[in-house]
C-alpha cells in the first residue's frame, strides 16, 4: 500500500462547504445530489469535461429506473451544476459511448477557470394567480 493511500484514508468525495451553502445545492432533491456525487466520483482531478456516466450506468448506480434518470441530469443542468460536454451514441463497432460531463464548481481540464454558473441560479417562486370572486350580491351595494 503506498504512503500517500495511508495518509489520506483512501479516495473520497469532497464537497466544499462554499458549494453546499448555494441555494442551487441546498434546494436540490436528494435523487440528484446522488447522482451529483456520483458524477463527482469518477473525477480524478483531471479529466473535468470528460467525466462518462450514461443515464442507464447512472441510474443503476443511485437505485433508480432509468426512465427517471433523465430528470435528474436535466435538473442539475438546469442548476448550472453540470454541463454535458459531448452526447452519448452508439459507437462504428456496436458499442455504446457514454455522455461525458463537466463538474461546474472545478477548473476544466484545459486550465480554464470553473463556470460558477450555479451561483446566480435562484429558486423560482411559484407563480400563483389570484382571482378575486365577486358575486353579484357583493358587488358594491347590489343586494
Amino acid at each position: 500500500m503506498s504512503k500517500a493511500y495511508r495518509r489520506t484514508g483512501g479516495r473520497h468525495v469532497q464537497l466544499q462547504e462554499w458549494f453546499q451553502a448555494t441555494e442551487a445545492w441546498t434546494t436540490l432533491r436528494p435523487a440528484p445530489r446522488a447522482l451529483y456525487i456520483e458524477l463527482k466520483r469518477r473525477f480524478n482531478g483531471s479529466n473535468n469535461g470528460r467525466i462518462p456516466l450514461s443515464y442507464r450506468e447512472a441510474a443503476d448506480l443511485i437505485n433508480v429506473h432509468r426512465n427517471s434518470i433523465r430528470a435528474y441530469f436535466r435538473e442539475l443542468e438546469t442548476r448550472g451544476l453540470i454541463r454535458r460536454t459531448s452526447n452519448g451514441h452508439l459507437g462504428a463497432d456496436g458499442h455504446g459511448i457514454a455522455t461525458t460531463w463537466q463538474l461546474c464548481e472545478l477548473a476544466m481540464q484545459n486550465g480554464g477557470r470553473p463556470d460558477l454558473a450555479f451561483r446566480s441560479w435562484e429558486k423560482q417562486k411559484p407563480v400563483t394567480n389570484v382571482v378575486h370572486l365577486r358575486h353579484n350580491h357583493c358587488a358594491g351595494g347590489a343586494k
